[in-house]
């Protein structure tokens, strides 16, 4: 949520960003809302000239009554001005609402550092790191991989719950679980990251925290009957873990690193990415989450993408990093870097994790405060969260960049010790 002060303090320079997004009905609800907080703020000094008016009645009538002068009149005018305030009070209270139902759904300004662009064409690339393996032989995707060598079956994952789910037999379950741990015990070990086990299920408070409530909706999947919904991502319960607390400074940074599964309808997906583990309903990730400083959480984000792509270094991925561009940034980011694989049936690049900085826009959503010492002001923290990395992607990618002409799959060195020393999926 932006800070609704600033908007009014700054709305030419807010427009601006956002105009920089590329959504035409951002701009519009932004409008909408600087004219409804004028309109709330005339409303407001009304209230408090009545109110200053009924005051001054009530001492009159304190002062003329002992003396026995009719103050009928006066009662009277007290008992419209009360009716105007309430009326007013009404009006100011559905007015607050409207600006909140806006504020709800106006997306985070992008940092000035944030390439301007309207598509992911126009991303900036940063760094590419590795080479991407070459093949004497023509290389096959991973879904044909994962049905040759028996380890992965989507037709009887579509027989028990629909399209885009998939059932892990063997070493294919063996080799996720592996990642899983693999991935926690970097993150926990060498990263600094504090591993949480947190629910896998949220109320509609902590999805409006994180910002994927109201205005996504469709892209979660409600529990019929309940204030509940599976979480599309760690990052909603590990967001909320603060949610409407005041946190010590000495407290910050925190970071939080957690393996859930994830839960996605994937609506207005329909067409991409449909074959294969990319875009499923449900996966598996690892993801981090950093509660910062202000002015030390853009080198927290610098810090965990560098953490994300020590995952594909010892994996032996190529990859490379991108800035994303103003018009590619999600909700509420407000700076993004994408890490992307190379995957050799694409022959392209794919995401595999995105790091986010969102500033203050998600803990002003949930109130998510820290105090500099005891008698200091409360302050927003800043809030991160990056992938670290998504698991059935990164399966996908060590089945095509391993892949052999015999159809069997090299396993990376770092995930060896987590397979029992397992060197080769064999057909």
């Amino acid at each position: 949520m932006l800070d609704l002060k600033y908007i009014q303090e700054n709305f030419e320079e807010a427009k601006k960003r956002l105009a920089s997004r590329g959504q035409p009905q951002v701009l519009a609800d932004l409008d909408e809302l600087y004219h409804l907080s004028d309109e709330l703020k005339g409303q407001i000094k009304q209230v408090q000239a009545l109110r200053e008016r009924r005051n001054r009645i009530s001492e009159e009538v304190k002062k003329l009554k002992p003396q026995g002068q009719d103050v009928s009149a006066l009662i009277e005018e007290s008992r419209k001005v009360g009716e105007e305030i309430s009326a007013l009070e009404k009006e100011s209270r559905e007015l607050e609402e409207k600006l909140n139902f806006l504020l709800l759904r106006i997306p985070n300004l992008p940092h000035h550092s944030v390439p301007e662009g309207n598509s992911p064409e126009e991303n900036v690339l940063v760094r590419v790191v590795g080479e991407p393996p070459v093949f004497d032989f023509e290389p096959l995707p991973h879904w044909d991989i994962g049905k040759n060598l028996e380890i992965l079956d989507f037709e009887r994952a579509a027989k028990i719950a629909g399209s885009r789910f998939a059932v892990y037999f063997g070493v294919g379950a063996k080799l996720e679980r592996a990642l899983i741990n693999f991935m926690l015990d970097l993150h926990t070990t060498e990263k600094g990251f504090k591993e949480v086990i947190p629910p896998f299920i949220a109320n509609a408070a902590s999805l409006t925290g994180t910002g994927n409530l109201p205005k996504f909706a469709e892209d979660l999947f409600k529990l019929e009957g309940y204030d509940w919904y599976l979480i599309p991502t760690a990052e909603v319960p590990l967001t909320n873990i603060y949610r409407n607390e005041i946190l010590e400074v000495e407290k910050l940074p925190q970071r939080f690193v957690a393996y859930t599964p994830c839960f996605r309808s994937e609506a207005g997906s329909y067409g991409k990415d449909i074959r294969g583990l990319i875009r499923q309903h449900q996966f598996n990730k690892v993801e981090m989450m950093i509660f910062s400083l202000p002015e030390k959480s853009l080198e927290e984000l610098e810090y965990m993408t560098s953490c994300a792509e020590e995952v594909l270094k010892r994996l032996g991925l190529a990859y490379r990093v991108v800035a994303l561009c103003t018009g590619d940034l999600g909700f509420a980011s407000g700076k993004t870097y994408d890490l992307e694989v190379w995957m050799p049936s694409k022959n392209d690049y794919m995401e595999i994790s995105s790091c986010s900085d969102c500033f203050d826009f998600q803990a002003r959503r949930a109130q998510i405060k820290f105090k500099r010492g005891p008698k200091a002001r409360p302050e927003f923290v800043h809030t991160l969260n990056g992938s670290g990395l998504a698991i059935g992607r990164t399966v996908s990618a060590i089945l095509e960049n391993y892949q052999q002409k015999d159809g069997s799959v090299v396993i990376p060195e770092a995930l060896r010790p987590y397979l029992g020393g397992l060197e080769v999926i064999k057909p």
